[in-house]
């Protein structure tokens, strides 16, 4: 049987196809249309679906999944066995939600650190006793360098390529990049430390566009062999939040 997760963010929409716990379809579009969603009911025949929406009108996708699946709208209500204690779930991002739903059926009973590296970079943590209480919200990589070009006068607008090591600062240029990307490096190990004084045995989970620069970048850390890179761990709170 398949299911089918949708999470649409601040900049594009991820989708997948669930076999169970098993990711069998991933896909990243900059907008989830009909058409996308014919295509895939028609290839998998999902019996449920899910889509959890931080600005996109979703009321056609909606209709259209209630007629074809087993449809469900992700809310922070949906707890599986969590916790809540965030003192405004209403305002709670949904994808910070379902990445701590993800870090639960992964490791259940585990304490885990979620950080998800996109627009913003957003640390939450579950305890070791299944609860909740929030985090913390940072700026993403992009928004640190667009924030040092356009309030001030004279730094300029950087270019940063994913692909390129940390460099030294010896110009302007590399000056921005060492601060930006060295900050955010420390700031994560920042974070890390923190909450392994909180919790025993802790699990790191990151995530996002970003992930895959920042978890190289922390394979020296001492924190390394608790670090753990998933791409799909929102997707797949999504999919735990309608399991039987």
């Amino acid at each position: 049987m398949h299911s089918l997760s949708i999470d649409i963010g601040n900049s594009s929409a991820k989708v997948a196809v669930f076999a169970g716990k098993e990711v069998v379809h991933h896909q990243r579009l900059a907008k989830v249309g009909i058409l996308d969603l014919a295509q895939l009911v028609e290839k998998f025949s999902p019996k449920k679906s899910i889509i959890s929406s931080v600005n996109q009108e979703i009321n056609q996708l909606e209709e259209y999944l209630k007629k074809h699946t087993q449809y469900t709208r992700f809310t922070a209500a949906l707890t599986k066995g969590v916790e809540n204690k965030y003192k405004t779930p209403a305002t709670l991002g949904l994808d910070r939600w379902a990445g701590i739903l993800g870090a639960n059926s992964l490791f259940p009973k585990n304490a885990c650190l979620v950080i998800d590296a996109g627009t913003c970079i957003t640390y939450d943590l579950l305890t070791g006793k299944q609860m909740y209480f929030g985090g913390s919200i940072s700026p993403g990589i992009a928004m640190r360098f667009k924030a040092v070009h356009e309030f001030t006068g004279r730094l300029p607008s950087v270019e940063w390529n994913p692909g390129e090591a940390i460099p030294d600062g010896e110009d302007t240029q590399t000056a921005i990049k060492n601060g930006v990307l060295r900050g955010i490096v420390n700031e994560i190990e920042g974070f890390i430390a923190i909450n392994n004084t909180k919790e025993s045995a802790l699990k790191v989970i990151i995530t996002g566009g970003d992930a895959n620069f920042l978890f190289k970048q922390l394979q020296n850390s001492i924190f390394a062999p608790q670090i753990i890179q998933d791409p799909y761990i929102v997707l797949k709170g999504l999919n735990e939040a309608i399991a039987d």
